[in-house]
């Protein structure tokens, strides 16, 4: 009887040290969480600078990491939410809904949206690249470089991308 008492008794223990563990694990992931996003032991990207273009317009960068001038055609216009022709906003890129408080500003090269703010509006605006047929999309590491800026949009459930490249 001594020996079934014991093994319980080391059975009890056990699952007590994994239930402990397994909260520890859990506990150190959420505090983690406070310093997501970022992407550790690589230098931060240096801003945008100069012209890009795509098929729908123009976007300028001055490299301060925070004004553009943009010149979008009106199909680009209607899709974004911005208006079409010349106009002087700043932007940010933004980590995607993040909950429990939604968007974080991050830096480019792991952005999954980013916003453009005129005087009186802004708009968020999805990044990624659309699969050729349409059905899919990849988002983030890496999706926006020095040299690409691809915005992602979905229409008639299928996804496509307008990429502005640096000239």
């Amino acid at each position: 009887m001594k020996k079934g008492f014991r093994i319980i008794g080391i059975i009890v223990m056990a699952i007590a040290l994994v239930v402990g563990l397994l909260f520890y694990i859990d506990k150190k992931q959420r505090e983690s969480l406070d310093n997501y996003p970022y992407e550790p032991d690589t230098p931060v990207p240096d801003p945008h600078e100069g012209t890009f273009v795509s098929e729908h317009g123009t976007m300028v960068f001055n490299g301060d990491g925070e004004s553009l001038v943009f010149d979008f055609d009106e199909e680009l216009a209607e899709l974004s939410g911005l208006p079409a022709g010349e106009q002087k906003g700043t932007y940010v890129f933004l980590s995607g809904d993040l909950p429990p408080h939604g968007s974080v500003d991050v830096r480019y090269d792991i952005a999954h949206e980013w916003r453009i703010s005129l005087e009186d509006s802004s708009a968020v605006i999805d990044l990624g690249l659309a699969s050729q047929d349409g059905s899919t999309a990849q988002v983030g590491v890496d999706i926006v470089t020095d040299t690409r800026i691809p915005m992602l949009f979905q229409k008639d459930g299928k996804f496509f991308s307008i990429i502005f490249e640096k000239e």
